[in-house]
């Protein structure tokens, strides 16, 4: 199954990578890990914790976020792009045919507890209270982490842009996700449709929390959206027992999982201090012209500075790569 986005060049001008997370989309999206009954690699331990510490009414909200298919588009308005409160004064305030149009959907594919099918739109607000509450549970105790994966996806969208255009930008999103001028093809496991974007063009949102691939709203009448994860260090809530400490040592940390293997170990090295190409090389066993070529990938990405000093060139470690790092 696939999901086609047609695309003008007006849409090609106007489609941009989301500046920071959307904290109603990563609450959702999350929502559906709590309530996956297969476990994603990372996320046992933040599983663990966060169950732990939600109340009820946030707890209930789960009922609107089953693991596979569809949840209410209500939940995710556009405001939500300018941040937290704007997007639950959004939702709260959501025009009773979007709501009842999103709400009938969705108990016409599951069998929705009770408490959802009397839903009405006077009830918004309390959910909107429950989205909050579910947030400072779930998602506020990791924000900083949450920022610094989507800052570095965000670097290499840059990079994409700058050597492979529109084409680079699109192509590189996931493996589900494939450009065939001027038509974006997205692997679905639930649906084959046309999505037109009339001008609109589309906006790319980096996702912490996404697991199941590249996904989209329902209703094609609403602000086109394409949310896609981002990669995530395997140890991203530090250290832990058991089954969370089950990755290979060359993964540590972000940088392995977002970068890979070489470079993490290049910014490793580079942190160490005092690092020329010349030295990179040596400690890397590989040639200087391969040093050369991560360290402008890092460099580019915001991760390290570079600086001349007679015939050798010297690289520190930025705050960025620091972040990185230290799993921040």
């Amino acid at each position: 199954m696939t999901v086609r986005i047609h695309f003008t060049v007006e849409d090609l001008a106007r489609t941009h990578v989301a500046e920071r997370p959307d904290p109603l989309w990563e609450a959702l999206l999350s929502q559906f890990l709590l309530r996956s009954n297969s476990p994603v690699p990372g996320f046992a331990r933040w599983r663990r914790q966060t169950l732990s510490q939600l109340n009820r009414p946030a707890r209930a909200l789960l009922a609107l976020a089953p693991p596979h298919g569809y949840s209410p588009d209500f939940l995710t308005p556009a405001a939500s792009a300018l941040g937290l409160e704007e997007g639950l004064q959004s939702l709260a305030t959501t025009p009773r045919d979007r709501f009842e149009a999103d709400l009938g959907r969705f108990t016409r594919l599951y069998h929705a507890p009770l408490w959802i099918r009397e839903l009405t739109p006077r009830q918004l607000p309390r959910i909107a209270d429950a989205v909050r509450d579910y947030y400072t549970a779930a998602i506020r105790p990791y924000e900083s982490q949450i920022r610094t994966h989507l800052e570095v996806d965000r670097r290499l969208r840059t990079i994409a842009v700058q050597s492979g255009g529109t084409r680079g930008l699109l192509d590189g999103l996931h493996p589900n996700v494939r450009w065939k001028h001027p038509v974006l093809e997205v692997r679905s496991h639930y649906v084959d449709r046309e999505v037109h974007l009339g001008g609109r063009g589309l906006r790319l949102i980096p996702s912490f929390f996404c697991s199941h691939g590249p996904m989209m709203l329902r209703d094609p009448q609403l602000p086109p959206v394409l949310l896609y994860p981002v990669q995530r260090s395997l140890t991203w809530q530090g250290a832990g027992t058991g089954k969370d400490n089950d990755v290979r040592d060359d993964a540590k940390g972000a940088c392995a999982a977002l970068l890979g293997t070489t470079r993490a170990a290049a910014l490793e090295a580079i942190a160490a201090g005092d690092c020329t190409t010349t030295e990179l090389a040596r400690r890397l066993k590989i040639s200087a012209a391969t040093a050369t070529h991560h360290t402008a990938i890092l460099r580019d990405a915001g991760l390290i500075s570079s600086q001349r000093t007679g015939g050798s060139v010297h690289h520190t470690l930025r705050p960025l790569g620091e972040a990185l790092l230290q799993n921040r």
